[in-house]
């Protein structure tokens, strides 16, 4: 039999399509000549937050769909053709589970795109349980098994890697990294939307976590409330009542809060705001990761204020006017820098991360991928 010149990759599971992170993998694996076969069930659809899927009966309306979508789709796996390798997406815990067994019978390499953990992100860093309940602890012991089950897990940086080996006892450089990124046909330079108001404009979107430190950007722009500022805000999650219950005790006329804006329309937004945020809190899961809004506003070359962190030097460096890094947590610091982005609109036209623009497309991505899977699992390129 001639041995065939592309790779076959099998995406298996229940990955979130609604992620830019899944779709920057398949395009990016697509892009480099991989051919892509799925089994998928979009149990995910319309489901943005995972944390805040409330009430008794959406939650079994979710997982009932979520566990009636296996038996079909392991039948279809134990009887597909061959794959070079199967790939599980994000989320994915149960998945590897389930399909490990399928994969070690046929012989076929298993990689997981972990992205995240979900013990790190629901005790460690939103604090939804805590250590030391036994739901806290069977978590943990799931996903320590569930790591150990594929031939590869990745994350999105180096330093996001080496905290989750950490947390479950790996051994160092166990886990790989590929970059998140920024869809290009959303995410690029829009010269005519250049702001030029006449205040400046600061913009924050994401969901509203502990992560994000939604409270500093708060406070900073009570320190900037007199000042020819404004603060937009585009979200909801977990910390929305909180952040609810600050504005309405000390109203802000410079703050406007958008609970939701269509992901087709934040490239317009990220063009005409003079300045963007990244993320602000404090835990050690913050500075491990780089979320999608940093690609994105670096993509779109926006300048940018975020936390200084081990992951975000992996992207970027201190460089005004594009870049300012900050402590996490700093109120004072944060409107600091943009009084300084202010000083500088006048005269200044951003044109900010040339350089990094060709690194963060779905092609770049998928060659980072491409790059770890060759090294790692020793798959033809």
């Amino acid at each position: 039999m001639a041995r065939r010149n592309y790779v076959r990759i099998l995406y298996w599971g229940t990955y979130d399509v609604g992620k830019p992170r899944v779709r920057l993998l398949r395009d990016g694996l697509r892009f480099h000549g991989a051919v892509l076969d799925e089994i998928h069930a979009d149990i995910w659809a319309g489901i943005e937050d995972k944390s805040q899927v409330r009430g008794l009966g959406r939650r079994l309306g979710v997982l009932l769909r979520w566990l009636l979508s296996y038996p079909r789709m392991l039948w279809r796996l134990a009887r597909a053709e061959r794959p070079d390798l199967i790939m599980i997406g994000f989320p994915g815990l149960l998945d590897v589970l389930l399909a490990a067994p399928i994969a070690r019978a046929r012989r076929i390499p298993l990689a997981w795109d972990m992205f995240m953990s979900v013990y790190d992100t629901v005790v460690e860093d939103r604090k939804l349980l805590r250590k030391t309940t036994v739901s806290a602890r069977l978590l943990h012991a799931i996903e320590g098994f569930a790591l150990r089950r594929a031939d590869l897990v990745f994350l999105d940086t180096n330093a996001h890697a080496r905290r989750v080996e950490r947390l479950f006892q790996l051994k160092p450089d166990t886990l790989g990294s590929v970059w998140v990124g920024a869809e290009a046909t959303h995410f690029h330079p829009m010269t005519s939307a250049t702001p030029r108001g006449e205040k400046l404009t600061v913009l924050f979107y994401g969901q509203f976590i502990p992560l994000h430190g939604i409270e500093t950007i708060i406070q900073a722009a009570r320190l900037t409330r007199d000042e020819p500022i404004e603060w937009q805000l585009i979200g909801k999650g977990q910390e929305s009542d909180r952040i609810a219950t600050l504005l309405a005790e000390q109203p802000l006329p410079n703050l406007r809060w958008d609970t939701w804006v269509n992901y087709a329309q934040l490239p317009e937004r990220i063009a005409f705001a003079d300045v963007c945020l990244g993320i602000f809190g404090t835990s050690e899961k913050a500075a491990c990761v780089i979320p999608n809004k940093v690609f994105q506003i670096v993509a779109m070359g926006r300048p940018l204020i975020t936390r200084d962190s081990p992951a975000i030097r992996e992207l970027l460096e201190d460089a005004f006017p594009c870049v300012r890094l900050i402590p996490s947590a700093d109120p004072t610091a944060l409107a600091e820098a943009v009084r300084a982005f202010a000083k500088s609109r006048t005269s200044t036209v951003f044109n900010c991360h040339i350089a990094l623009r060709n690194r963060l497309g779905s092609g770049a991505i998928g060659q980072q991928c491409v790059s770890l899977l060759t090294s790692r699992l020793r798959l033809r390129s």
